[in-house]
This record gives structure tokens, sequence and C-alpha cells, in this order.
């Protein structure tokens, strides 16, 4: 996941005069991170009833990262900013186009492209989550799980595409952007960075994220109890029947 673009053809600086800049802040870099790890925690645990507990919590987790994401896209710094990366179906056209030619659309951050998969894998994430509370809390019947899972097929499906464009794309434009991913520089001309890493506000969610997963798990041997004596009270019941 890359944020915004500096202009339709912006070619890199000569060499001699590009530095390493601050692009992508810490917030931006430890939401991406914890959201892979979450999808790919919930997926993994999808189908083994014991760690239940834990496909729920990552998908807990998935929402609350998504809603913090929304709020940063909207007052976050140059780069996390939906204003400055969304651009529509026909400026991601020009710049897939632009991948054939010799002189590839360059953008500090996420190209047109990529923008579309980032709206695409939050509005998908928003939809898995919500099917999953659904049929984790038996409302609307048992076709809420065929949705579910439907769900996190195209959900996995976008996640490939991502990859791949990324790994593409590194390769094109002759930048590592996943090692951008987690230092948050870019090779750039002065002036083109952010100022600010917020790394403070990104421990906080980091934080945050760990003292709920802590807080679930916790709460789960009580739960545990609790569905084990309403199980032993229903099963005593049926024996005064019998």
């Amino acid at each position: 996941m890359n944020t915004t673009s500096v202009s339709h053809a912006d070619a890199p600086a000569s060499d001699a005069a590009q530095s390493r800049m601050l692009v992508w802040d810490a917030p931006v870099r430890v939401v991406h991170w914890l959201m892979a790890l979450s999808f790919a925690g919930a997926y993994l645990t999808a189908e083994n009833d014991s760690l239940r507990v834990v496909h729920v919590t990552l998908g807990y987790t998935m929402a609350g990262l998504v809603g913090f994401r929304l709020i940063w896209g909207l007052a976050g710094t140059r780069y996390a900013r939906f204003s400055q990366f969304v651009r529509g179906p026909g400026a991601a056209l020009r710049y897939l186009r632009s991948l054939f030619s010799r002189q590839p659309e360059h953008h500090v951050g996420h190209n047109p492209a990529g923008a579309l998969a980032i709206i695409a894998l939050l509005g998908t994430t928003v939809l898995l989550v919500a099917s999953g509370w659904a049929n984790y809390n038996d409302i609307a019947g048992h076709w809420t799980e065929e949705v579910h899972e439907a769900i996190a097929g195209a959900m996995l499906a976008l996640v490939g595409v991502h990859v791949g464009a990324v790994l593409l794309s590194s390769v094109l434009h002759r930048e590592n952007l996943v090692a951008s991913m987690i230092s948050g520089t870019k090779p750039r001309t002065p002036g083109e960075g952010i100022r600010r890493a917020w790394r403070g506000l990104a421990a906080v969610v980091l934080a945050a994220v760990l003292g709920f997963w802590w807080w679930q798990w916790q709460a789960e041997p009580a739960a545990q109890i609790g569905v084990h004596a309403v199980a032993a009270q229903h099963h005593g019941a049926k024996d005064d029947d019998d």
C-alpha cells in the first residue's frame, strides 16, 4: 500500500540530486502491517473451532484498523490522505498504460491503480467483518457463513493482486516498495517528503491492538466455562426429561 501522486509524468530527478526522504508516516506503516498480519491470521484460523477466539479477535482488529485508517486518510500526513491519491479509473488506466512505455508515470506515494486497490481492500474488509459478525452472532441464518467465506475468497484474490502489483512496480520503477513500507522512506529530491513520522501515534495504535488481543484472550477462559456450563445444564435438563 503506497499513497499519493506527484503529477502525471513526473520522472524522478537525477541520482545525484536524490536523497532518501520520509514518505510513509509511522501510523500508515503500522496499520498496513497489522492489517496484513490480522488477515493472514484470520484466514488461517477460519476452519479451526479451537482457535475461534483468535479468528474473531483478528476480525475485530481489522475493523478497528480500517476505522483508524479512514480517519487518518482525512486528517493524516500528506501521503496518507485520500485526497492525495484517489484519482479514479481514468487515471488508473493511464498509469497502467504508461507501465508499458519507456517512461512510466512516477508517483511519490500511491499510484492511481494502487489507490483503487486500497479502496477495494478497505471496502472488502468492512463487508468481511460485517458478514463475520453476523455469522458469529447467528443473525439472519446460515447463509451468512457462505457470504462470509465468499467475501474472504474475494479478499484473498485482492491481496494477491496487490502483492503482485507491488512486486511488478518495484521492478519497473527500480525501487523497493516493500522496503519503503518498512522504513517509510523513498529516494526523492528534497521538498517531496513529509516532516513528521508520528511515531507516538503509531505506538498508541500498536499498544491498543496488543491490549485488545490480551483482553480478548484473557476473557476467553471465562467464556468457555460459561459455554460448558450452559451445555451441561442443557444436558441435565434432557436427562430429567428422559
